[in-house]
């Protein structure tokens, strides 16, 4: 078990941030910032294949959505994926080893950063195409349905998605069918490198909503306490069998687009101006009694001693053999 504390009911959803949820938390956002920021050295001073592309900054928006879910419930991300992965749980270990391209990893190397997926923990996985893991999120929700099955999907997706039309399409079929579907946009002010100031047709994405008759919700997503709250009043929702819900957090990335962005488009100003989701946290948690600064550090420390235990067995693992170049990458019928 990756966390030491258990952050997710097995039956039922949190309805309230108890101290016990705020250090799991706590715990889940540290542990994501420190994966990253590991990673990111690691990008720069080891032989890691392919590309990477950090959320640091995001922490509060994957964490305040995934602590509600349960294990059984789909979720499907992005390109910049590590936290929202992280946050539902997937072993740090098989993470890390997949973006080295080990055999060891969830992926057996064979994903990467940008293509992790891990199915046993509802997980469908990353994807690299901008906008195209939202119809494979209906597609489970419409599988849970038809089976009846108690799960919801989620999908996270940037404020560049909720350009394309895998998006548009999507909330149409979800709201038509009345589909148990969250669509989590994590808008940090970037399609890459171009400002929603350019690219959005509209003030916010929550405005899109309306469309397609589910509400739309903007939560602080610098603010762990404010996503969770938007987010349980759109899973009350869904459960109720009311359809789709679309809760827009405007958040930031701390880094560029991906490790090498020099973020000529990003003024100083605008990122001194940046605030930190786990200072928010710390201090919010604090003040209302949730969890105690010993607590913190202790938690801090357990982090960074499974990071750097993941670090470690990544570095120890094989890379896969040549023999397996088509394993699991074409699918067989039966013989």
């Amino acid at each position: 078990m990756p966390f030491a504390t258990k952050p997710k009911a097995e039956t039922a959803r949190p309805t309230e941030v108890t101290p016990d949820l705020a250090r799991a938390a706590y715990e889940r956002m540290f542990l994501i910032r420190t994966f990253e920021e590991t990673v990111k050295q690691l990008y720069a001073t080891e032989k890691m294949p392919g590309t990477v592309h950090l959320s640091t900054g995001q922490e509060a928006v994957a964490v305040g959505i995934c602590i509600q879910l349960k294990p059984e419930d789909y979720l499907t991300t992005t390109h910049r994926g590590h936290g929202h992965l992280i946050a539902k749980g997937c072993n740090v270990r098989g993470m890390m080893a997949e973006i080295f391209g080990k055999a060891t990893g969830l992926c057996h190397g064979k994903g990467g950063s940008m293509h992790i997926m891990d199915p046993a923990n509802g997980v469908l996985g990353a994807n690299a195409i901008v906008g195209g893991g939202i119809p494979m999120t209906v597609g489970a929700a419409l599988a849970a349905r038809y089976l009846k099955e108690d799960r919801v999907a989620v999908a996270f997706f940037g404020d560049g998605a909720a350009n394309q039309g895998t998006f548009h399409e999507s909330a149409n079929l979800a709201a038509i069918w009345k589909l148990p579907v969250l669509f989590a946009c994590e808008n940090n002010g970037y399609a890459e490198a171009t400002s929603v100031k350019y690219h959005l047709s509209v003030e916010h994405v929550a405005q899109r909503a309306s469309a397609y008759s589910m509400p739309g919700a903007i939560a602080d997503g610098l603010d762990f306490f404010d996503v969770f709250e938007k987010t349980q009043a759109a899973l009350e929702h869904m459960s109720a069998g009311r359809g789709p819900s679309l809760v827009e957090c405007k958040t930031h990335r701390f880094h560029g687009h991906y490790e090498g962005d020099n973020q000529k488009y990003r003024t100083p100003a605008e990122r001194a101006a940046y605030r930190d989701s786990l200072q928010v946290f710390r201090e919010r948690a604090l003040t209302l009694g949730l969890i105690r600064e010993s607590e913190l550090a202790s938690i801090e420390k357990a982090v960074q001693e499974l990071v750097a235990d993941a670090v470690a067995f990544a570095k120890s693992s094989p890379f896969p053999s040549p023999e397996e170049i088509t394993t699991d990458v074409y699918g067989i019928g039966s013989q």
